[in-house]
């Protein structure tokens, strides 16, 4: 018998109250395809109602508007109950949740949750797969809904047992991932990107606690660097810090989740169960 796949909700935020949107999909991934073009952010909730730098979402959100001509300035106080509403009624133990505004109507915000899907605690455990890819995000600084509908083929080819792809400049840097952001550790410090990717806000997080475990350079590493990197690892909102043990077939480091990504990961757990807050 086949398995019922439920929807999740997908509503708007009109100057009017909460609404449900025209169409129905079962993932985030699928209401991609129906949402309007525009700008948005992505976040979790922790133990049920509990989010993490959840102004800093909303802060970017107004700033990608802002570089991309939609007049936007959110009613934070009404969002945040809306999106409480909605958690409620869904009653998942924890959320992925996306806020999406668009250029036709600012003043309408789209929300979609659906149930959290933790790292594999074997990718947690044995480090994650990657590989790179010439794709390149056209304007990193901006977090637009165009990204999406862009990578999603890069997401849907990713060949079996691996979990992200990392892009990689025209100079043969790699900058960051399809939806992540990447570090490498070389030579005793942690690197990453400067300015050609997205500012992501876990990535923030990360930047004020790594200097407290190694000395950070915001400089990408180069392709031919690779072979010589001990460790690696990616981050974002949805997943926190995630090990990386091979790049394009080749073992990071000895091929283990290392020490520093280990410590990292657990200031960074530490961190967040300091600083969520309710939603």
């Amino acid at each position: 018998m086949a398995q019922i796949v439920q929807t999740i909700p997908t509503y708007i935020l009109t100057p009017a109250g909460l609404q449900p949107t025209p169409y129905r999909a079962h993932s985030l991934s699928e209401a991609v395809q129906y949402e309007p073009r525009g700008v948005y952010t992505v976040a979790r909730t922790f133990h049920g109602d509990h989010v993490l730098l959840f102004d800093a979402h909303l802060d970017r959100l107004e700033q990608s508007a802002h570089l991309v001509n939609i007049p936007l300035k959110l009613d934070r106080p009404r969002l945040r109950a809306a999106l409480r509403e909605l958690l409620q009624q869904a009653g998942f133990p924890d959320a992925k949740f996306r806020i999406t505004v668009s250029y036709e109507h600012p003043d309408w915000v789209y929300l979609a949750l659906e149930p959290l899907q933790p790292v594999p605690e074997a990718i947690m455990r044995e480090g994650a797969h990657v590989i790179t890819t010439p794709l390149v995000r056209p304007n990193p600084v901006v977090k637009t809904t165009d990204w999406m509908i862009l990578r999603k083929p890069a997401f849907e080819s990713l060949p079996p047992g691996v979990y992200e792809a990392i892009l990689v400049g025209a100079d043969g840097c790699l900058l960051e991932g399809l939806s992540s952001n990447f570090y490498g550790v070389l030579d005793g410090v942690l690197r990453t990107e400067k300015d050609r990717v997205l500012q992501g806000i876990t990535r923030k997080a990360i930047l004020t606690l790594a200097p407290e475990v190694l000395p950070v350079e915001l400089r990408a590493v180069h392709r031919d660097e690779v072979p010589r990197l001990s460790e690696a690892m990616l981050t974002s909102a949805g997943r926190g810090v995630v090990p990386i043990t091979r790049i394009d077939g080749q073992p990071v480091g000895d091929g283990r989740v290392g020490p520093v990504v280990s410590e990292l990961r657990r200031r960074y757990d530490a961190w967040t169960e300091e600083h969520i807050e309710p939603i």
